[in-house]
């Protein structure tokens, strides 16, 4: 790749860094426990994606490993805590 592709490949991964600290606001703030896992939910997906991107700017590909594994750990955490979390009396269905 080009030196201006990698530049960009590595800024879009500083701009999603910072969106992800944004999130963390819904971490601390959320009202409820799903609007935090959903929040870190996306902070998962978002390092994810960051690893993506810096893996590209900087041809390493070894690092889109981490990011697979990082996915499916992110995926297995959100079966686990959405499993765990679940109470059938504050379900509300409409």
């Amino acid at each position: 790749m080009t030196d201006l592709a990698n530049a960009a490949m590595i800024l879009g991964a500083a701009i999603v860094v910072v969106l992800a600290i944004a999130v963390l606001y819904r971490v601390v703030a959320g009202p409820t426990t799903h609007d935090r896992v959903v929040a870190i939910n996306v902070i998962g997906t978002s390092t994810v994606i960051i690893l993506a991107l810096i893996a590209a700017g900087l041809d390493r590909p070894e690092y889109l490993d981490i990011a697979i594994v990082y996915a499916i750990l992110n995926f297995v955490l959100s079966l686990a805590v959405g499993r765990f979390s679940y109470r059938a009396e504050e379900v509300k269905w409409r």
